[in-house]
C-alpha cells in the first residue's frame, strides 16, 4: 500500500514537465507586427493653359546714329550746344570760319555778272545779224559766228551760276547743323581746331534714343522647334501677341513699357548657327541707353494643356535621363520616364511621360523604391503658388532633403 505522502510526491513529479512547458510558453514573445507603409508627399498634376516665352540676351541699339562731320575746311570758331542734351534736326552745332567762303561767293557772283553782260551783248549782235542776213547785208558765216558766240556766252553764264551756287553751299556748310533729332554726345573738337572735309573723326555724335532697338539672337533649332510645335498643334498662335516683347534690365528690374518685334534676320549666321531678331521699344524717359545688356522675353504661343511638374519630383539617372516617381491607383510606386521641354519658374514643362491626374512624389523619395505600397499626403516642399492641388490625408511625410 502506498502512503499518501508518497502519492503526493509522485503527482508533483508528474506535473513538473507540464509546468516547465507552460513557463516556456509564457516566456516566448508575441510575433512582431509588419512595419507601416512609407509616407510620401505627392502633387496631383493638372493641365493648364501656358503662354510660352523665350528669354534671350541682347543689346540695345540706337534707333538712329548720326556722326557729325565737316563738309568744308576751316577753323572752328564756336560750339553752339551743350554736351549731353537733346538737339533738334537743323539746329546749328558749330560755326566754322566763313570769311574765305564769303569771299569766294563774292568772286563767283562777280564772274556771273560779267558772264551775263557778255551774253546780253552777244545775244543783241546775233539778233541784229538775223535780220541782216535775210537782206543779204551780212554773210551767212558772220551770222553763224554771232549765233555761236551767243551760245558760248549762255554756257558761260550757266557755269558762273553753278559756281555761285557752289559758293553758297560752301558758305552754308560753315554752319554745321544737326542732321537728326536726338541726344548729342560730347564734342570731339574745340574752338580753334582745324577741321576738313572727309576727315575720319567726327566732330560729335547724335543718338536718337526714342524709340530704341533691342537686338537679340535666337538659335535656329529653337525656331525649328517652334514651327514644328505649331504645325503639330501642340501650340496655338497668340495672334497679335506674337509680336510683343517684354524686357528685363541688367539689374533684374522689369522695363515698364512693352515693345514689339520689328524684324527677323533673313539669313543664318554661319559662325553661331543663330538668327538675329530686332525689337523696338518706346523710350520716352531715356532709361535705355545704347549698348546696355538686357534680356528680352518673346512670346511664342500658348500650350492649352500643359503639364507642369515641380522640379523636386523630377530626378535624373546616371545617363542624365529624367524620370519621375508616381503613385498608381493601387497606391504603389511606379517609375515614369519623362521628357522635359523647359523650366517655367520652379517647375518643368513635361512633354511626355506624365499626364493629368498623376500623383507625383516630391517628398520621401529616399524611403521608397518601385513597386512598394505607400501612404500619401499633400507635399510640403513645393511652393503652393507654382504647384497644383494635392490629395491625401492630413499626415505630413518626412522631408526628402
Amino acid at each position: 500500500m502506498i502512503s499518501i505522502p508518497s502519492l503526493g510526491r509522485a503527482l508533483a513529479l508528474l506535473a513538473l514537465p507540464f509546468a516547465v512547458t507552460a513557463c516556456k510558453e509564457e516566456a516566448t514573445p508575441a510575433a512582431a507586427a509588419p512595419p507601416p507603409a512609407p509616407l510620401v508627399g505627392i502633387v496631383t498634376l493638372k493641365t493648364e493653359s501656358l503662354a510660352l516665352t523665350t528669354d534671350l540676351p541682347g543689346r540695345t541699339q540706337s534707333f538712329r546714329v548720326a556722326e557729325v562731320r565737316p563738309q568744308v575746311d576751316g577753323i572752328v570758331q564756336k560750339r553752339l550746344f551743350t554736351e549731353g542734351v537733346e538737339v533738334t534736326a537743323g539746329q546749328q552745332l558749330y560755326q566754322i570760319d566763313p570769311s574765305m567762303y564769303q569771299a569766294a561767293l563774292k568772286n563767283a557772283q562777280a564772274t556771273l555778272k560779267n558772264a551775263q553782260a557778255g551774253l546780253a551783248s552777244s545775244r543783241a549782235l546775233s539778233n541784229r545779224y538775223a535780220d541782216l542776213v535775210e537782206d543779204r547785208a551780212v554773210s551767212r558765216q558772220a551770222y553763224e559766228d554771232a549765233r555761236s558766240a551767243m551760245l558760248q556766252s549762255s554756257a558761260t553764264v550757266e557755269q558762273a551760276s553753278a559756281a555761285v551756287e557752289q559758293a553758297q553751299i560752301n558758305l552754308r556748310y560753315t554752319r554745321v547743323m544737326a542732321p537728326i533729332s536726338g541726344r548729342i554726345g560730347r564734342t570731339l573738337v574745340t574752338e580753334g581746331a582745324l577741321v576738313g572735309n572727309g576727315q575720319t573723326q567726327p566732330m560729335t555724335v547724335i543718338y536718337q534714343l526714342d524709340p530704341i532697338y533691342v537686338d537679340v539672337t535666337q538659335p535656329v533649332r529653337e525656331l525649328l522647334r517652334l514651327r514644328r510645335d505649331l504645325d503639330e498643334g501642340r501650340l496655338e498662335k497668340v495672334g497679335e501677341n506674337t509680336a510683343k516683347v517684354s524686357l528685363t534690365l541688367e539689374d533684374g528690374s522689369q522695363y515698364p513699357l512693352e515693345g514689339k518685334l520689328e524684324l527677323a534676320e533673313v539669313s543664318v549666321d554661319q559662325s553661331t548657327g543663330s538668327v538675329t531678331l530686332r525689337a523696338i521699344f518706346p523710350n520716352p524717359k531715356r532709361l535705355l541707353l545704347p549698348g546696355m545688356f538686357v534680356h528680352a522675353q518673346l512670346t511664342e504661343g500658348v500650350r492649352t494643356a500643359a503639364i507642369l511638374a515641380p522640379q523636386q519630383g523630377i530626378t535624373r539617372d546616371s545617363t542624365g535621363q529624367p524620370s519621375a516617381m508616381v503613385v498608381n491607383a493601387e497606391n504603389r510606386v511606379e517609375v515614369r520616364r519623362v521628357k522635359t521641354s523647359r523650366t517655367v519658374g520652379n517647375r518643368w514643362l513635361i512633354t511626355e511621360g506624365l499626364h493629368e491626374g498623376d500623383r507625383l512624389i516630391t517628398e520621401g523619395l529616399q524611403f521608397i523604391k518601385p513597386g512598394i505600397e505607400v501612404r500619401v499626403a499633400p507635399a510640403t516642399n513645393v511652393d503652393m503658388q507654382s504647384s497644383v492641388d494635392t490629395q491625401g490625408g492630413a499626415d505630413r511625410p518626412a522631408q526628402s532633403g
